[in-house]
């Protein structure tokens, strides 16, 4: 069990953030056991023979080597704290190579076992450990994450907005206990059940992240030590991720149209309009005015999040689709 504090003033701090460090740890654990990790086969199907012909899962790879099956422990500079909500890959290496030589061998240290000839070096040396590092997790998001990583950002990006939303609503327990099954909020402290965590229990928490991911499906990761403890849960929609988009119900095709109707049974969480492009086979400006309409019509409402224009169906629209069958 690992207890993050979480007093009143611990609460007020508590912020999310989508990380590319977290979802490659998250995605080689995927790697190392498929079978745990069912809704993510296709994906595995696809990527895991180009990253063996890279040389990125043999027993040479330092990022392969770092990342045990779970439970075991990987080490906490592997996930350093996002800065602000959407930081890149280049970003966050950057932290990553920046991490002192003292902290490397200190979680090093807290493997079991032998370390492997690829580990060693690192403790060796940290330093040029830390550049192979990086440059093994840049191969492998080239391979096995940037194609995807548009569809992915956009269902971590829903995500995000959908909890700040229940946050403002319902306040800070129902998010909190509304994240896993393992996570629950109760007397001022964070309890997460992992009972193979390597990482101490601490009693007085910092700024907590909140970062949503695909890859940690269907489990969370933490890390507890630090002044910013970070808690890794399993994002809503993943189970439809590698999935081809149905089709829109019949019923409500007759009425709206079937591009309006598809579009709204594609608006379950906050999306943008190219992603609704590339699922649906609509050119952007079609989708562009079909969302216009929509809104015009109070089934959807848009807003912004940086650059991108995200949408959602309403709860009128809720009840037509519900009703449409």
């Amino acid at each position: 069990m690992v207890s993050i504090g979480l007093s009143a003033a611990g609460v007020a701090r508590i912020r999310f953030a989508v990380s590319c460090l977290w979802e490659v740890a998250a995605g080689v654990r995927v790697l190392r056991e498929p079978g745990r990790h069912a809704v993510h086969l296709p994906w595995v199907r696809r990527v895991r023979p180009r990253l063996a012909e890279a040389g990125l899962l043999g027993p040479d790879g330092l990022l392969w080597q770092l990342i045990p099956a779970a439970p075991g422990y990987f080490p906490d500079f592997l996930t350093p704290p996002p800065a602000g909500l959407n930081p890149d890959l280049a970003a966050e290496l950057a932290v990553l190579r920046a991490t002192p030589a003292a902290t490397v061998r200190a979680q090093l240290d807290l493997g079991p076992g032998d370390r492997p000839p690829a580990v060693a070096a690192l403790y060796a040396d940290p330093e040029a450990g830390l550049r192979q590092l990086a440059g093994e997790i840049e191969a492998y998001w080239r391979i096995a994450v940037a194609a995807d990583w548009p569809r992915i950002r956009v269902l971590l990006d829903a995500e995000v907005f959908a909890r700040a939303r229940r946050l403002a609503e319902d306040g800070v327990a129902a998010l909190l206990n509304d994240l896993h099954e393992w996570v629950r909020w109760e007397d001022d402290t964070l309890r997460i059940a992992q009972r193979h965590c390597a990482a101490p229990d601490v009693p007085a928490g910092g700024a907590l992240v909140l970062v949503p991911s695909v890859f940690v499906w269907p489990s969370v990761l933490s890390v507890a030590a630090g002044d910013a403890p970070q808690l890794s849960y399993p994002a809503r929609g993943v189970g439809t991720l590698w999935e081809s988009p149905a089709g829109a119900p019949g019923a409500l095709a007759a009425v709206l149209g079937s591009g309006r109707a598809r579009l709204l049974a594609e608006l379950a969480a906050p999306t943008a309009g190219g992603e609704l492009a590339r699922r649906t086979g609509m050119s952007p400006a079609g989708v562009s005015q079909h969302l216009t309409a929509l809104r015009a019509a109070g089934l959807v409402t848009t807003h912004r999040q940086g650059r991108t224009l995200l949408s959602v169906r309403t709860e009128v629209a809720e009840a037509l689709l519900a009703a449409a069958g």
